[in-house]
């Protein structure tokens, strides 16, 4: 799917680690959250509070999950899990276009 059809966009972006991450909130027609966004090259710390299924539209990056020591290589079209309350360290490679998938 390269589209979202019929969603509700927040206007204000959500902006991360001074600009190097941002974002748009989004809601699907069933009341789904989802967030779209973009991380410029950068290695940053992220937290949880629910379960994320993090889907790569375009770029690379390595994933470092929480209690885990070695870093997992995705680029585009693949997907990762984090859980909730937890965190997750992204190394991001080339920009990284991206759709956050909630709960």
């Amino acid at each position: 799917m390269t589209r979202f059809e019929n969603v509700s966009v927040a206007k204000k972006a959500n902006v991360y680690f001074d600009g190097k991450c941002i974002s748009h909130s989004i809601e699907l027609a069933d009341g789904t959250a989802k967030s779209v966004g973009v991380i410029l090259p950068s290695t940053l710390t992220f937290n949880t509070v629910e379960p994320e299924i993090m889907e790569l539209i375009q770029g690379e990056c390595r994933v470092t999950l929480a209690g885990e020591t070695e870093a997992v290589t995705y680029r585009d079209s693949e997907s990762f899990s984090v859980p909730g309350n937890s965190s997750f360290e992204i190394e991001v490679l080339t920009t990284l276009h991206y759709v956050c998938h909630y709960g």
